[in-house]
């Protein structure tokens, strides 16, 4: 099994400790993007995977192999970098052709890998050019197609794609997910952008100040943030965070009272606290012009035109908000309207922690029905 396995890690340089206490396993042959803000970690962690790092506290297990001492080049594994590393004298298939070197192959059957390689990438018209003759593109192929050549257990990625534009980068990300699937390698890929981490990953580890935020399927960071953190950093716009208050079996939203379902009230209540964060994406805040006696009202701000949707943007006391809706409900250009709240997309953390208190057992039993239909539909799909 081709596991990897951090057991209380940490890294330091010098006095600095970046990697704090770091406990992950990430399963064999799974696709697991690190994804943070610069200077959280998560570079150093991929290093450390690759053995370009040295580990200061902890063990580090690939396999059922301990590994802190294993030399870069004894651990199978298949790095592709941000800058490509390219050899500029070298054409497109020596280039690939060079990451199987060290295998003790022919000549036939290096050529049998490199052409299957080309083929999946599309680089066989390229194979004679040079790195200087192709675009961004197509030389970031190439650095995949000379990782991926190799076979290796262990697939690793520091922002790759990062030098590509959006158009290339979505095409890109498709062409890594198939790579992936041909061999399902041990796939680990560094990021801080989301739509890569969310498109790639079937787990998303999100990393902060050198500790791990939450680990966990892209649905479950995005609909189910286990903190405030996480919240805010996932999404775009990010989740609105606003403190309200449970009073007399009501939840103070702003200067209005709003009546919650009994099973938000029973998990509010339970904690023993009256004060909360309370978080809802964007596209879940429901806008009307009608006031249905059990809703806030708020006054706009003003409106951003996103092209699809449209983003009305207005304050609670000090937080500021920001709703989704479609164009064409006559919502941007009212003063005043009401927002109703929808039970099934709200979460409530801690105020003093950030950590989120949980969800109702009825809505935690209505998405696992949803996320399983869906996991059903697409093995149909793919048979």
């Amino acid at each position: 099994m081709n596991t990897i396995r951090f057991e209380h890690v940490s890294k330091s340089y010098g006095k600095t400790e970046v990697i704090k206490d770091l406990n992950l396993e990430i399963p064999s042959g799974q696709r697991v993007i690190l994804l943070g803000p610069s200077g959280c970690g998560k570079t150093t962690t991929l290093r450390m995977i690759a053995g370009l790092e040295e580990i200061t506290g902890g063990d580090l297990y690939m396999g059922e192999s301990r590994v802190n001492d294993v030399e870069s080049g004894d651990r199978n594994v298949a790095m592709v970098f941000q800058n490509y590393a390219l050899f500029p004298h070298m054409t497109v298939y020596k280039n690939i052709a060079f990451g199987l070197r060290t295998y003790k192959l022919t000549k036939a059957e290096i050529q049998e890998k490199v052409e299957a390689i080309m083929g999946v990438l599309e680089l066989k018209e390229y194979k004679d050019r040079l790195p200087r003759q192709l675009s961004g593109g197509q030389r970031q192929r190439v650095a995949l197609a000379r990782a991926a050549v190799k076979n290796a257990r262990y697939f690793l990625l520091d922002e790759p794609l990062s030098n590509l534009d959006a158009q290339l980068r979505a095409q890109a990300r498709k062409e890594l997910v198939k790579l992936h699937e041909m061999n399902h390698p041990t796939f680990v890929y560094v990021t801080h952008d989301q739509i890569e981490a969310m498109t790639i990953g079937q787990k998303v580890v999100l990393m902060y100040g050198g500790n791990i935020q939450m680990a966990d399927t892209p649905y479950n960071i995005y609909h189910r943030p286990i903190n405030v953190f996480t919240a805010r950093f996932i999404g775009s716009p990010p989740m609105n965070i606003l403190k309200v208050r449970l009073t007399e079996g009501k939840l103070k939203i702003g200067h209005d009272l709003v009546e919650l379902e009994d099973d938000w009230l029973a998990l509010l209540t339970r904690t023993g606290k009256d004060e909360f964060y309370l978080g809802i994406r964007p596209e879940e805040v429901l806008l009307s012009h009608r006031d249905d006696g059990n809703c806030v009202q708020i006054a706009v701000k003003y409106a951003e035109n996103y092209g699809n949707r449209l983003g009305i943007y207005f304050d609670i006391e000090e937080a500021e908000c920001v709703a989704s809706v479609e164009i064409g409900q006559g919502l941007g250009s009212s003063s005043q309207v009401f927002w109703s709240l929808k039970p099934s997309k709200l979460s409530f953390f801690d105020v003093e922690t950030e950590k989120n208190i949980g969800y109702p057992e009825k809505y935690q039993k209505q998405e696992n029905e949803t996320l399983l239909h869906a996991e059903q539909l697409l093995h149909l799909q793919g048979a």
